[in-house]
């Protein structure tokens, strides 16, 4: 016959069974029953009056008519977006995004519920959730989308009876930019003192168009310059020797980031807290 005190071990070794399983439901399965499921978002800035996505990407599920998507913004009445059954529910949609948004349909099968944004507007920057539901559950996830206008420049060399001129030119920018240029020679790099540069207001009235000279520039030297906000930063590189001239542009954007939200965990926290509330008893 077991003694009292195996009895009571074995009853507390059978609540913290217990406990640990429920814990375990709770975690995959949340307080409303339904298993919490990944949702992760990616965001780079939208290059006003160009075509945006908002990525957002969630466990793959092939039963298509069990999926549903919906983005959402802050400070926006209707919806950003919605899909589900296989096909877009616009009925909500707020007016200021009529006629401009898509999901990539044939793709979400895969897990892809991101969303494309046409002709990006400046009122576009915010807030937005990309929220998702499947056969396994449900899960959302935030990003903050900003809004720019970033063009690569040309550089290309003016010359004159009073030495030659390097010209930096690109046609979209906005927020106005910082515009600097660098020079490498045998000499070393260097920032040089004879640059001036001019923002012109586009016709959109949003975008500036952006030139910058470099004066009385030398052979056998390299010079970039340097176009950036606090969206993005490009440079135009161009290589000037005796006989030829190199010319290598590119643009970086900045501050991408990424997050993954899943919506269920949050409101089940509490009860990863009780086995370890009741051993301490």
């Amino acid at each position: 016959m077991a003694s009292q005190g195996q009895v009571i071990f074995w009853s507390m070794t059978t609540v913290i069974i217990i406990l640990a399983a429920v814990t375990a439901l709770i975690i995959g399965f949340g307080v409303s029953g339904k298993r919490s499921i990944s949702v992760t978002v990616l965001t780079s800035p939208g290059n006003i009056g160009q075509r945006g996505v908002l990525g957002c990407t969630f466990e793959p599920d092939i039963q298509i008519g069990s999926i549903a998507i919906r983005w959402a913004k802050a400070g926006v009445a209707g919806l950003v977006h919605e899909f589900k059954g296989g096909k877009d529910h616009l009925q909500e949609q707020d007016a200021s995004f009529q006629g401009r948004t898509a999901v990539f349909a044939d793709q979400v099968m895969g897990g892809n519920a991101s969303l494309e944004l046409r002709d990006v507007q400046v009122s576009d920057a915010g807030t937005y959730q990309c929220s998702v539901t499947t056969a396994r559950g449900s899960g959302a996830a935030v990003l903050r989308y900003r809004t720019g206008a970033f063009s690569t420049p040309k550089v290309h060399v003016e010359n004159s009876s009073s030495g030659d001129t390097l010209q930096c030119e690109a046609p979209r920018w906005f927020p106005r930019p910082a515009v600097h240029w660098t020079v490498y020679s045998d000499a070393g790099e260097y920032l040089p003192h004879f640059a001036n540069t001019s923002y012109e207001l586009n016709a959109e009235n949003i975008t500036l168009k952006v030139v910058s000279f470099l004066h009385n520039i030398t052979a056998n030297a390299t010079y970039t310059c340097v176009i950036e906000n606090n969206i993005a930063k490009a440079t135009g590189n161009i290589k000037v020797t005796d006989f030829s001239i190199t010319r290598r542009s590119s643009l970086q954007l900045v501050n991408q980031n990424t997050e993954s939200v899943s919506s269920s965990l949050p409101a089940s926290h509490w009860m990863l807290l009780l086995p370890l509330y009741l051993l301490s008893i």
